[in-house]
């Protein structure tokens, strides 16, 4: 008689590649934001709104320095897409999740937790692109806005990607201490306010304050808001600026510094799990 062996494959069931897995679930996150209208409107629409706003109501020259106030409000409003797009909206997603329980089950799936962190990235990469392109389009129709220089465009986009890596990860680590998640809002939406206003994203930097010039300067969004006026703005621009210069250096430095910073950040306070 012959005996039959009858063995059994554990791992017939192939896992996707993480590249698969990552692209799925960036289709995923960007279906889901698409399906809320009243989100994408918000996204697009109230930067663009609030550009054409101020920069149709504050006009005139910057101190002699041949920049109208509108041109100096394009280079904000680029600056202030990392935090809210980065910062402001992940930050209240990632807190309703954790609450609702969806980041619980995902992590008890098959699914790679890095390709939701690259689905989630992903996302924010892309309306983040989208509306830097809507307001950059805006300052060059409507506010004679130039096209930077070839160093700077490699100041323009290397500002806008540490900007929206730094307020990412940050919005990732911010997401733990928002309690209750319907009130997400209101707990993320002051302190981008508040850093816009006081890093010279609607004001101009040197009108400001000097103590809230100094309170701003720890932060990444001054930096960033800098780099970007130095992408857009002329050289005369920068003898109104702290210390009569761009401070390039010094920017890419805060910029780096923070960087590493927001990761530790995300490493140390981002959960699966919402706050019991």
């Amino acid at each position: 008689m012959t005996a039959v062996v009858v063995t059994t494959d554990t791992t017939s069931t192939a896992q996707p590649s993480l590249w698969r897995a990552s692209v799925y679930r960036y289709k995923i996150e960007l279906r889901t934001f698409r399906r809320v209208r009243d989100e994408v409107i918000f996204t697009f629409l109230l930067p663009v709104a609030l550009l054409i706003l101020f920069a149709s109501t504050f006009g005139g020259e910057i101190e002699n320095t041949g920049v109208d106030v509108s041109q100096y409000f394009v280079a904000g409003m680029l600056a202030a897409t990392g935090i809210t797009v980065g910062f402001q909206s992940l930050a209240a997603q990632i807190a309703l999740e954790q609450s609702d329980g969806t980041l619980k089950r995902l992590a008890g799936t098959p699914m790679p937790k890095t390709a939701y962190m690259a689905g989630k990235i992903g996302m924010v990469v892309t309306v983040a692109v989208g509306q830097t392109i809507a307001m950059f389009a805006v300052g060059l129709a409507l506010f004679n806005v130039s096209l930077p220089h070839a160093r700077g465009w490699l100041i323009l986009v290397s500002a806008l990607a540490l900007n929206l890596a730094i307020w990412t990860m940050l919005g990732l680590a911010f997401s733990r201490l928002i309690s209750n998640p319907r009130a997400g809002g209101a707990v993320v939406v002051p302190p981008t306010l508040i850093l816009q206003f006081i890093s010279g994203v609607y004001i101009p930097f040197t009108e400001i304050p000097e103590w809230l010039q100094s309170i701003a300067s720890i932060f990444p969004l001054r930096w960033a808001a800098l780099g970007l006026r130095q992408a857009l703005l002329p050289d005369s621009f920068a003898r109104v600026e702290p210390g009569g210069t761009w401070q390039t250096g010094q920017m890419y430095l805060i910029l780096g510094n923070w960087l590493l910073v927001s990761a530790v950040l995300t490493a140390v306070f981002f959960r699966w799990r919402g706050r019991e």
